[in-house]
């Protein structure tokens, strides 16, 4: 599945980020990309070395807003990934949300969903 693709993982809560490595790892990803910050993360897209992206939408006092709007404009596939309550903007209401607690079988439906 995964034929190396690089994936951006954005999350702040570091337990949540360990796990979601573990996840990749178990579907043959390699470990991805990590950002806390919305900072971090878009250093990590003006790199350019992303294929796709999970982004926590709630980053600490941030919103993850500025790396979709980023993604979407190089046209760089994502999901946002929230533990609920969270009104997405308009423009990114068409991306796929992923609910925590994560799921195996989500994760591997959300990024296989990225390579079809």
């Amino acid at each position: 599945m995964a034929d190396g693709h690089r994936i951006l993982l954005v999350e702040d809560d570091v337990l949540i980020g360990m796990m979601l490595v573990d996840m990749f790892d178990a579907l043959g990803f390699p470990e991805p990309a990590q950002a806390t910050t919305n900072e971090e993360a878009l250093a990590i897209v003006a790199a350019g070395s992303i294929d796709a992206a999970l982004i926590d939408i709630n980053l600490g006092d941030e919103k993850g807003w500025p790396i979709a709007d980023a993604l979407a404009a190089r046209n760089i596939p994502f999901a946002f990934t929230s533990g609920g309550g969270d009104v997405i903007p308009q423009e990114h209401a068409h991306r796929k949300l992923v609910a925590k607690p994560f799921r195996l079988s989500d994760i591997e439906a959300t990024l296989g969903g990225f390579f079809v």
